[in-house]
């Protein structure tokens, strides 16, 4: 447990920063349709296809494949922006810069030992791992702009962070957090319903604003 907290703390920190390179570079519309479209089709896909959705939400937290997939992802991502050679995604590490050369070893051991070795709630650590990176490049999107309704992305990238950092400190949160929310059709119907306004209005806001 706290070895996952540990690498989640790394990853929220490497998150936070905004002078990534080249985050800095994307546009906020790009973050805005990217966040918009993830909300509209997966929330459309919830209230159109309740029954298919309730069930592989339920499954999830405890499928291998999906998780070792997530995870592989999620550190691969990670092991880009700390490689000591050029990565297109490479950052400065400031006072940490020494420990690359130990990292560019240490992740994918670390990467291989936790897909290999963790049985329990693999998928929602993986998920944990890739939400703490998406997080980063629509902060970055959002960062100093002025335009109306760019909280919507922040919101949302905190959000992800929050999530990620339960979700490979305490998956168990996440089976819980399913299992309230699939607890009748109604309910889970209503949590859609809120998701795809949110990204009706980030799509709005993208397409006025951004």
């Amino acid at each position: 447990m706290s070895n996952s907290l540990y690498l989640a703390t790394i990853l929220a920190y490497l998150s936070l920063r905004p002078s990534m390179h080249p985050y800095e570079n994307i546009p906020l519309n790009v973050a805005g349709y990217l966040v918009a479209a993830w909300l509209i089709l997966s929330h459309v896909w919830m209230l159109v296809k309740t029954d298919d959705a309730i069930e592989f939400l339920k499954k999830f937290p405890r499928n291998h494949l999906a998780g070792a997939i997530l995870m592989a992802i999620g550190m691969f991502w990670f092991w880009l922006l700390i490689v000591p050679f050029k990565s297109p995604i490479g950052m400065d590490l400031g006072e940490f810069n020494g420990a690359k050369n130990i990292l560019l070893l240490a992740v994918p051991v670390v990467a291989y030992l936790m897909i290999t070795s963790v049985k329990e709630f693999l998928a929602v650590r993986g998920l944990g791992v890739v939400c703490l990176m998406a997080a980063a490049p629509l902060l970055a999107a959002a960062f100093q702009e002025q335009a109306t309704g760019k909280l919507l992305i922040p919101i949302f990238s905190y959000a992800m962070l929050t999530a990620g950092l339960f979700f490979v400190g305490m998956p168990y949160l996440m089976r819980d957090g399913i299992t309230w929310a699939t607890a009748s059709s109604g309910k889970f119907k209503l949590l859609a319903l809120g998701g795809l306004l949110y990204g009706i209005a980030t799509l709005a806001c993208a397409i006025l604003y951004y």
